[in-house]
């Protein structure tokens, strides 16, 4: 299913980078995809097929309006909806941040340190991931005291290991094989 996800993401990237709307685009499919996980009635609802079409699209408006979606997310759940892949809308929503971030040449990275960082060593590691990876670095920060000291930086499917375990743990392997 992750093909048909991709490609739904792929077709509103290209319509809301277009429309220079990723930003809204991306806070509206997900307003609307909240609502879709945490009501089962809705889910139910939008996945039978024994509801009508019109019925749907009925229901979609409404809650388009109260989240506040445009015409381009109402438009794209119209869609997704008439072609019963309603069921896959949080992992389309996945796909699209991603496909968005890609195209913006923005990368995602994971900091996970042993303590709190200051905002100049959480700078610094921005500009320096930036310089490593070529792309606009978007950085989520976490604490990991297992880590003793140090960091631990995941971009996409690249890890960097700086902590003080892992330190510990190439030396113990070198003086094992000694």
């Amino acid at each position: 299913m992750k093909s048909a996800s991709l490609q739904y993401a792929n077709a509103l990237a290209d319509v809301a980078l277009a429309q220079g709307a990723a930003e809204a685009a991306l806070k509206q499919l997900g307003d609307f995809a909240a609502a879709f996980g945490e009501s089962s009635e809705l889910r139910n609802f939008l996945t039978s097929p024994g509801v009508a079409r019109e019925a749907k699209h009925g229901v979609i408006e409404k809650i388009a309006a109260r989240t506040g979606a445009g015409k381009i997310i109402r438009n794209f759940l119209f869609l997704i909806a008439d072609h019963h892949r309603t069921h896959i809308l949080p992992e389309i929503l996945a796909t699209f941040e991603e496909v968005v971030r890609q195209r913006q040449g923005i990368a995602e990275a994971e900091i996970s340190s042993a303590v709190e960082l200051s905002a100049a060593q959480k700078k610094k590691f921005s500009q320096t991931l930036e310089r490593l990876t070529g792309k606009k670095i978007q950085a989520k920060y976490s604490l990991d005291p297992a880590l003793l000291g140090g960091a631990v930086v995941r971009v996409g499917d690249t890890v960097y290991d700086g902590s003080v375990r892992n330190s510990l743990n190439e030396m113990r392997a070198r003086l094992v094989a000694e």
